[in-house]
């Protein structure tokens, strides 16, 4: 590894205190802080001042329910701002509104409807997989066309799919593949951190920059407030590779907090990619321990369907930029119009559809997918998720499921990251278990895996929490598979992980410490929120 990067790596921030109080994250907390004190203040003042002060709350609050009930908004967001806005209406309306008005985030709004009404017939649809699936009566021609509504999310043939079962075998095939650029390099990740994982491929990156190969680097904001500098783009410039943080965190109360880029892509050349739950930092690859045993899962796509990966890269790369430029990917479409044009044969069993989910467009693609795997199961439906946040809706589909006798299994983690997502979590044990969902816990540690596979035809791997956040706040993606042999592949890793987790029972649930039920009973009235 050369001088400079090792420097780049070696770069110590000042101690904890001192980042607390004059770092950038210290300034933005304080002016938060602020922020919500003015808010309280304004309440309190207007309580003072307006004559029959709860006649008026009276008339406010039973205004706000009707509107709430009459919006759009899913239904266990209604009851929380329906709490919220019953205990204070004045103040839980302003933050409702505030929230609706996306006050700081329109231009983000509007550039990445701008970069998706752009690319819409970026990639072309292959006629011909369309007729087969057509032609299959357990395809997913129906998925597929509801999916490319609005976005461009094509379904693949020829594309060779890889499972790793764990964030080192994703790590060691990734800086194979890095070594092999010719001409490109995309990297778009919600978490990089400096360590032995980011040292090795960020030495190869550096490598291929002198090469001339065109290495960009994505990471999103909120790294500049945990584990990267603020000033990380210009440092990675001088190693020759370009770089931007996604929607940096500002000094101020806005929905900036939820529009995170939860991505984790890799393109190289639009020929091979990468997807999962791993990101570039030393715990995804048991480097070093954080929660017990970090399990992780991932897919690389070698083949035609890793265009739709490196499109979604240039979407968010060039909401920033002022001259968009979408080139590599019509490359790529070329390229893959002339392969059919010669009548090259299929290189790949199976069916691939990389998908992308905004927050920004109103749809929530990540979790149709999801409620279309436990709609079409027969036989079974296997989970890995670390979070369970769910919605009314979500929570209905899984316990149908298993209703209806599909096997429903649901693996979460035994050592979590975050209490209360953890607390949350468990309050819905009870509901699903007495449904017939089987649901269990990895005693080793922590599952970040965001993997479901089904009847052992179809699965998805990729970014996407089965929680609100992922749901209905985050930038996400997923490789959604049908018919690839990797399948049975992951079956067996998730039949692996079973080995090793303790089965939820209502004993178990109803011997759960006092403490624990309490924190979900209170976190379950803002699970939206969160």
């Amino acid at each position: 590894m050369e001088e400079r990067v090792v420097k780049l790596l070696n770069k110590k921030k000042k101690g904890m205190l001192q980042k607390l109080f004059f770092s950038r994250l210290g300034v933005i907390v304080i002016l938060i802080v602020l922020q919500l004190l003015l808010f309280l203040l304004f309440a309190a003042w207007f309580r003072q001042y307006l004559t029959h002060y709860e006649v008026v709350r009276g008339i406010f609050t039973l205004a706000m329910v009707i509107y709430l009930f009459n919006s759009g908004m899913d239904s266990s967001a209604k009851l929380t701002w329906l709490m919220i806005i019953a205990v204070a209406p004045f103040f839980g309306t302003s933050f409702l509104f505030f929230s609706k008005i996306d006050f700081g985030h329109n231009v983000l709004k509007d550039r990445v409807a701008e970069m998706i009404r752009r690319t819409k017939n970026l990639l072309p649809q292959k006629e011909s997989v369309l007729q087969e699936l057509e032609r299959d009566p357990y395809g997913t021609e129906d998925l597929h066309r509801y999916m490319n509504r609005e976005g461009c999310f094509p379904i693949y043939d020829n594309t060779e799919v890889t499972y790793f079962p764990l964030g080192e075998d994703k790590f060691k095939v990734m800086l194979e593949e890095l070594e092999k650029a010719e001409k490109y390099i995309f990297m778009e990740y919600f978490i990089i951190d400096e360590g032995t994982m980011w040292g090795r491929i960020l030495d190869v990156l550096e490598r291929k920059a002198k090469q001339g190969v065109d290495v960009r680097v994505m990471y999103d904001g909120m790294c500049e407030l945990s584990t990267l500098s603020f000033d990380y783009n210009e440092r990675l410039a001088e190693l020759g590779i370009k770089a931007k943080a996604f929607s940096p965190v500002r000094a101020f109360i806005s929905t900036h907090y939820n529009y995170r880029d939860h991505r984790k892509i890799l393109s190289i050349d639009g020929k091979v990619a990468f997807t999962g739950g791993v990101n570039l930092a030393d715990e995804y690859i048991n480097e070093i321990e954080r929660f017990g045993h970090w399990k992780d899962t991932a897919v690389m796509l070698k083949g035609d369907a890793a265009a739709s990966l490196t499109l979604s890269f240039l979407q968010m790369w060039n909401v920033t930029e002022e001259k968009p430029d979408f080139s590599e990917c019509k490359e790529l479409a070329e390229e893959q119009a002339e392969k059919r044009a010669g009548g090259t044969p299929k290189t790949a069993e199976g069916y691939v559809m990389p998908y992308a989910d905004s927050p920004l467009d109103g749809d929530k693609e990540g979790e149709t997918v999801y409620i279309d795997l436990f709609n079409r199961a027969t036989d079974y439906v296997h989970v890995m998720t670390p979070y369970l946040i769910l919605d009314g809706e979500l929570e209905e589909a899984i316990k149908y499921a298993a209703e209806r006798g599909v096997d429903v299994k649901i693996i979460l983690p035994g050592i979590p990251d975050k209490q209360m997502a953890w607390a949350l979590a468990k309050s819905h044990y009870r509901r699903l278990v007495d449904a017939g969902v089987h649901v269990y816990e990895y005693t080793p540690g922590f599952v970040h895996a965001k993997v479901a596979v089904s009847d052992g035809c179809r699965a998805v791997v990729g970014t996407i929490n089965l929680d609100y956040r992922s749901l209905y706040h985050h930038f996400e993606c997923a490789a959604y598979l049908y018919k690839v042999p990797c399948i049975p592949q992951i079956e067996e890793d998730f039949q692996s992980t079973l080995a090793q987790c303790r089965t939820v029972t209502q004993e178990s649930i109803t011997n759960e410490k006092v403490s624990m039920k309490l924190k979900g009973f209170i976190m379950k009235l803002v699970a939206p929120l969160m």
